[in-house]
């Protein structure tokens, strides 16, 4: 049986590089990066919510094709509420696939330090920059996304934290793992 898997998380948790790990371990698997997804899209920035929009819609049909041909789907996306999570879920059972909810955690000041940390690594540099381009409260935004997502994790029963800690991806894959019950 095919997955659905939304690994939420404020950003700077390492959502995109889990998501790329267990692709990388999974033949077949897609990594659906809705960002990734609104990138392609001209002038993007200049219509932030309809490009969002637009995007999410794009990712779930691509993800429908991929589940209806009983393959894995990763989805490494920020979501402090609930709509997208439920289409997600929706979708999940659509196409006869599981659907797991994880959201990857650590303290909020130090998903500060981690958010900034990124600017510094050539290898993240664009996707911080457009996620910063996003994020035009500063920190006090990037506080209120980290809020949110406690917020909703007491909302949602079924999500499960996975809690990571800065330079050590290889535990927080493995936690992700032994969430999904996956080898």
């Amino acid at each position: 049986m095919a997955r659905l898997i939304l690994l939420n998380g404020s950003p700077g948790m390492g959502k995109s590089t889990l998501a790329r790990r267990y692709v990388a371990d999974h033949p077949l698997a897609l990594c659906m990066d809705v960002d990734d997804v609104r990138r392609l899209l001209g002038r993007w920035q200049e219509l932030p919510q309809e490009s969002g929009s637009l995007a999410r819609r794009m990712a779930l049909a691509m993800a429908a094709e991929h589940l209806r041909g009983s393959h894995d789907v990763v989805v490494p996306q920020y979501l402090g509420r609930v709509p997208f999570i439920e289409e997600l879920e929706r979708l999940a059972a659509a196409t006869g696939s599981t659907f797991s909810e994880l959201v990857l955690m650590d303290t909020r000041e130090n998903a500060l330090t981690r958010f900034h940390a990124r600017s510094a690594d050539p290898a993240l540099a664009s996707h911080h920059r457009d996620a910063l381009a996003l994020t035009t409260g500063g920190d006090g935004e990037l506080r209120e996304m980290y809020d949110r997502l406690v917020a909703l994790v007491a909302r949602r029963p079924r999500a499960r934290v996975v809690p990571t800690s800065a330079g050590d991806p290889e535990a927080a894959y493995r936690a992700v793992l032994a969430e999904l019950g996956t080898p």
